[in-house]
């Protein structure tokens, strides 16, 4: 892997060449032992030997613990060291050694667990007693077979149960577990001592201790013998139990949980080569556990719903942890009432602030600001040191630090011994989060302002079916702004890895369909996924700004796509009065504005009440309703709330005035206003009193006097009423 030193300072900004090692971790750890002592700061160029290199650090005599100073890696072999394209990659490197060098993120809350052991295995076949024996020695174990005729074992190691199981729910340390049991043999009460198989005329009860009852002819012999036990009682109604635990394995028919990410504290297994890790993880599992809480919710912003209408449900449709729902204690409400998320469920995918439009959830670990100085700096640095003139506009892409890198990771070793893959290229600069569907169009603008050409979504198979439409959906509405600023070519896709394998299957040579390459020796085994990966990162760049962005992205995601979409406009080649854009799927678009249909508007304005953005307003001094597109976020509650079904959305981004036409109030509807007919009083619009003369024209209790009142303002309908001779008065009752 070539490395310059002196380029790699330049590109820094230090004041001589960044010093080179080639064997760091070996025969040169008495360098890095030094710069432990020496600084205590120190960022390693290596991901492979992080553990030694911790080690080492430990063992430096002098030097400050990892907790007070913690060494920090950055991987520059396989995400662009080992490519075709690599004597090109160093604005690259610089820019991920850059990246790395940033602080750490800020403390964020965290959500606490706390499991005491208790675990259920939940089971069909032989499969579930022998899990249930591996984990006894640590863990409290019960069972509960969920199909009859599996034998037990004599000894009582553990609890066993037999029923149907009806509902579980619950996290680490607090599922809740119910099934129902019909049988006249309850397993957790009978002793095994056998007696009831003995007396058994029929040999109905075998050494599953439950009795078959289409056999059963009544004798109840096995009701005598179990007298002192008492775990037989044929009268017995179908009971329901329900008990709390704190782990759950499930080896049943059907799993228990059919989302795609189940709560922490469950295993599903897949098959038994799945069973001994999900064995030794739930035998770890006691204790106090922590993870950080991964969004921020400002329930102000959140246009769910209001006056009990559903707006956007776009956080609550995307979440594959069903950790979203209506906030119920807020029914009923007439101010906004938003959603709820459970942190315990919360996975920290990240989806949910992805296609939140109003930036009412967001993101905190990181925070968008954090995580915007991260790509600020990768694309800058990189960009400086002249990779946009050596490599052209460079690609930002987005992976998980699990699945995604370990993909990255096969495509460097792929390239280091396949002359015909050329590896992660001098221009892809991989950003590594969490979750992929954590970022969103607003960091994604960014990007493109801040001078990338694309940004690509590496994804595999640990992102859900419905994290790949919501990102697909909203990549759609990012490249109509891009493409109708006039910017060539396609700046956003999800790159596909989905035959993506572990490390153990890729070094074993397997992993589906291959592709032999013939170099004059044995080649190694490429997997024909790795293939497919290396063609699509090796795509042309698309067109992008001349001159990059320099603002920082806001904590506001709608503060964060003002500034992006402004830089993008002013070095567009061309700004058009306004860009359509795609029709709401699973996820709304977060510009828009909305047509009125003013033949069937009755200006009542209940349409004002229901806006949770104050897009939509009255006048106060007319009869109007005014708009302003800046603040819709397309959520819809105006539509649903609207009775005459006036009103229809459209997606769209106003770009007229240069973007000014955006923040200005404008009218929608405006009709001349009815006057009181006995004062003369403006107090209503001639729409609303025709409708409701209309329907109430042949209720009894509006006929004659009752109808004009209808035409009167609120005053002169109170003197009317108490002035009319005709009326009558409780008095004279």
């Amino acid at each position: 892997m070539p490395l310059d030193g002196a380029e790699l300072g330049a590109a820094l900004g230090l004041a001589g060449p960044l010093p080179v090692h080639s064997t760091l971790c070996r025969r040169e750890a008495g360098h890095f032992q030094r710069a432990v002592k020496e600084t205590g700061d120190v960022l390693v160029a290596c991901t492979q030997e992080s553990r030694l290199f911790t080690e080492l650090a430990a063992e430096t005599e002098g030097a400050l613990s990892i907790a007070e100073r913690p060494i920090r890696f950055v991987n520059i072999r396989e995400n662009g060291g080992w490519s075709n394209d690599a004597s090109r990659a160093m604005p690259k490197l610089a820019g991920l050694i850059a990246a790395a060098q940033l602080p750490a993120p800020e403390p964020v809350q965290t959500v606490s667990y706390r499991s005491h052991g208790r675990a259920l295995v939940i089971g069909a076949d032989a499969r579930a007693l022998s899990a249930a024996t591996m984990l006894a020695d640590s863990l409290d174990v019960s069972v509960l077979m969920t199909r009859p005729g599996i034998v037990l074992p004599q000894e009582r190691a553990f609890a066993v149960h037999a029923g149907t199981l009806t509902r579980l729910a619950g996290w680490l340390g607090a599922f809740e577990a119910e099934w129902s049991h019909v049988n006249p043999i309850d397993p957790d009460l009978c002793t095994r001592c056998n007696a009831c198989i003995d007396v058994c005329p029929e040999q109905a009860i075998d050494f599953s201790y439950q009795i078959d009852l289409a056999r059963c002819t009544g004798h109840r012999s096995c009701v005598r013998a179990c007298e002192a036990a008492g775990a037989i009682d044929f009268e017995r109604t179908p009971s329901v139990t329900r008990e709390a635990f704190d782990l759950v394995l499930d080896l049943g028919i059907e799993p228990a949980f059919r989302q795609h990410q189940p709560p922490q504290g469950y295993h599903r297994p897949a098959g038994d080569a799945e069973l001994l890790p999900a064995l030794l993880e739930l035998k770890a599992s006691v204790g106090e556990f922590e993870k950080p809480k991964f969004f921020n919710y400002r329930q102000k912003l959140c246009a769910h719903s209001r006056n009990e209408q559903i707006g956007c449900t776009a956080c609550i449709d995307v979440c594959s942890a069903r950790a979203i729902g209506s906030d119920a204690s807020l029914k009923g409400r007439t101010s906004g009432a938003g959603i709820v998320v459970d942190p315990h469920l919360c996975v920290g995918c990240g989806a949910c602030t992805t296609v939140c439009p109003s930036g009412a959830l967001t993101y905190a670990a990181p925070r968008p600001h954090e995580l915007g100085a991260r790509i600020r700096t990768l694309l800058g640095t990189y960009r400086s040191a002249g990779g946009t003139a050596r490599s052209g506009a460079p690609a930002l892409l987005i992976h998980s630090q699990g699945a995604g890198a370990r993909c990255l990771g096969a495509l460097g070793r792929a390239a280091r011994t396949d002359r015909h893959v050329q590896g992660v290229g001098a221009r892809v600069l991989p950003l590594q989060v969490w979750h992929t569907a954590s970022i969103g169009i607003d960091l994604w603008l960014a990007a493109i302002a801040y001078g990338a050409g694309e940004v690509w979504v590496l994804m595999t198979d640990e992102e859900a079916p419905e994290y790949r439409a919501a990102v697909a959906e909203q990549m759609a509405v990012a490249e109509a702004i891009v493409q109708g600023l006039g910017y060539a070519g396609e700046h956003f896709r999800i790159v596909d890895a989905r035959d993506a394998v572990d490390d153990a299957t890729l070094s074993a040579g397997e992993g589906g369909p291959v592709r032999r390459i013939d170099v004059g020796r044995p080649a190694p085994r490429t997997p024909a996924w790795v293939a497919r990966l290396d063609q699509a990162l090796a795509a042309p760049p698309a067109t992008t700004v001349a001159r990059a962005a320099t603002f920082a992205v806001q904590a506001d995601k709608r503060a964060t796509l003002d500034l992006a979409i402004d830089h993008l406009m002013q070095a567009a080649p061309a700004v058009p009065q306004a860009i359509a854009l795609p029709p709401a799927g699973r996820t709304a678009s977060p510009f828009g504005s909305i047509v009125v249909d003013r033949a069937a508007c009755t200006l009542c304005l209940a349409c004002v009440g229901a806006c949770p953005e104050a897009a939509l307003a009255d006048n106060p001094d007319r009869p109007q309703l005014r708009f302003i597109e800046k603040n819709c976020v397309q959520c819809g509650l105006c539509a649903s709330t609207c009775p005459e079904d006036a009103i229809t959305l459209v997606p769209r981004l106003l770009l007229a005035d240069g973007g000014r036409a955006r923040q200005l109030p404008r009218v929608l509807n405006e009709v001349e206003p009815f006057h009181c007919i006995r004062c003369a009083k403006p107090f209503a619009t001639a729409k609303v009193i025709e409708v409701m003369l209309g329907k109430l024209a042949g209720h009894a209790m509006f006929q004659g006097r009752a109808a004009e009142r209808l035409q009167m303002c609120g005053d002169c309908r109170v003197i009317d009423l108490h002035s009319d001779p005709r009326e009558v008065r409780i008095t004279e009752l």
